[in-house]
């Protein structure tokens, strides 16, 4: 049975590039391998020459269509030569990791981010001058007085563990709607 792969990757937007992603229909028994897009529309290639392409670095269940569907993170070579295009800063990553290989190198990430909801911060009032208590309780704070957004947190880190991700933890932050990941 047919199945959708979900290739990503980092376009060439300055200052900060950009995710994109589309989406290949797999026939059963069918190639993950490289594929091309328009790298004009990316920033990443001229009009007149605008094939890029890009090569499946990493492959994950899809958390949220769920079935046979999956993520393909890709980055982007050169269709000339096959190397690692301008923009394709993983390569370099990758040798860096490559020379410390024997050091056993721990990476790891944190993302803050904040729920709105009509224009405000989840749990803030919704008229009025009126604020939520100052910072103080809402860090890795617990009850629903004191955090805004936990079942969509949950919701997320779920959705990671299902994706294979190496999610390490969350918490709640020192404004009320605001939240934290970990990965590595």
């Amino acid at each position: 049975m047919a199945y959708r792969a979900e290739y990503i990757w980092i376009d060439g937007t300055e200052p900060v590039p950009l995710i994109r992603s589309k989406t290949k229909i797999v026939q059963e028994g069918g190639d993950l391998g490289v594929w091309g897009f328009d790298g004009s529309s990316t920033n990443q290639a001229p009009g007149a020459n605008s094939d890029c392409v890009l090569n499946p670095v990493f492959i994950t269940p899809d958390p949220i269509r769920g079935g046979d569907d999956k993520l393909v993170l890709c980055e982007v070579l050169v269709p000339d030569t096959m190397q690692p295009h301008p923009t394709n800063k993983r390569a370099a990553a990758v040798e860096i990791a490559k020379s410390f290989a024997d050091q056993e190198p721990w990476f790891g990430m944190e993302q803050e981010y904040t729920f709105f909801e009509e224009g405000r911060p989840l749990g803030w009032p919704q008229a009025g001058y009126h604020f939520p208590a100052p910072q103080g309780p809402y860090y890795c704070g617990v009850g629903a007085v004191e955090i805004a957004g936990r079942k969509i947190v949950e919701a997320h880190t779920e959705a990671c563990m299902a994706a294979g991700l190496m999610i390490s933890g969350t918490n709640a932050e020192v404004m009320l709607g605001q939240w934290e990941f970990q990965i590595g």
